[in-house]
């Protein structure tokens, strides 16, 4: 009864199904290993800045560049506050508000960003207290610089002058003549009237759309999977139950019933 497998067309069928089981299920495997590195990333990078806080601060310089690995350790460096501005529309403990960030000129003559605390309400230079004067050291958590839509970062253009919208390199260059590190730090202790804010894990370590996006793929492939399976079972049960009626001679007589009904249905010729 099953020797209809052997022809060419069960035999091309039972290719496509033996070549794509296989492909679905290592692509639903591929999929679920990125979502459970991004697991595994997001839960280093939780208990690497639980750790930081309490770990003896590094020079700035011998942490840079910023990588995964460096990001939220904490650094120390010194040098004299300069130009300040204030980075809006940023969130803290469920509130709305502002970053006060001053620029740091280093011994080195690069200039880095520091944001000395968080502020609610709408961007107000005249809320943000002055920085400090005179030489000064800062000890804080290292972050990379911003891309404008991410971790709270803004996109938009226009600001006021003395605002900016995201903290980096790239954009504060536009704003004031210093050579500027590629990086920032956020204080340990924000400034008089100001809260610290807390600092951020390096993109690609959260669990983030993207992540959960690998969970949907791998959902998806399993189940391409086994409807492939359900589609071959399918046909070969159609394929079985049709060789059982040949055999006992029921196609043929219900193709004779359709034939005979085709023709007392057909008209009449007058």
């Amino acid at each position: 009864m099953y020797r209809f497998l052997l022809t060419p067309r069960w035999w091309g069928i039972n290719v496509f199904v033996l070549l794509a089981i296989p492909f679905c299920v290592f692509m639903g495997s591929w999929q679920l290993s990125r979502f459970e590195g991004r697991v595994q990333d997001h839960r280093a990078a939780t208990g690497q800045a639980a750790s930081d806080r309490h770990e003896t601060a590094r020079p700035l310089d011998s942490m840079l560049p910023v990588d995964k690995s460096t990001s939220g350790r904490r650094v120390t460096a010194s040098g004299r506050y300069g130009k300040q501005f204030l980075v809006p529309g940023r969130e803290l403990d469920g509130r709305s508000g502002f970053y006060v960030l001053t620029l740091l000129r280093t011994d080195s003559g690069r200039s880095l960003p520091v944001v000395r605390g968080w502020l609610p309400g709408a961007a107000d230079a005249e809320k943000a207290t002055a920085a400090p004067g005179g030489e000064v050291t800062v000890t804080g958590a290292l972050q990379a610089s911003e891309t404008p839509g991410d971790n709270g970062a803004g996109a938009q253009g226009g600001l006021p002058a003395g605002q900016t919208a995201a903290i980096s390199s790239a954009t504060l260059v536009n704003l004031v003549p210093d050579r500027l590190y590629d990086a920032w730090v956020t204080l340990d202790r924000a400034g008089a009237g100001m809260k610290a804010v807390p600092a951020t894990a390096p993109d690609g370590t959260g669990l983030d759309l993207k992540a959960f996006q690998n969970l949907g793929y791998t959902g998806e492939w399993f189940v391409f999977a086994g409807f492939v399976v359900f589609m071959w079972f399918r046909l070969l049960r159609r394929e079985v139950e049709f060789q059982r009626d040949a055999a006992l001679g029921l196609v043929q007589e219900q193709e004779r019933e359709d034939e005979e009904q085709g023709n007392s249905a057909a008209p009449t010729a007058v």
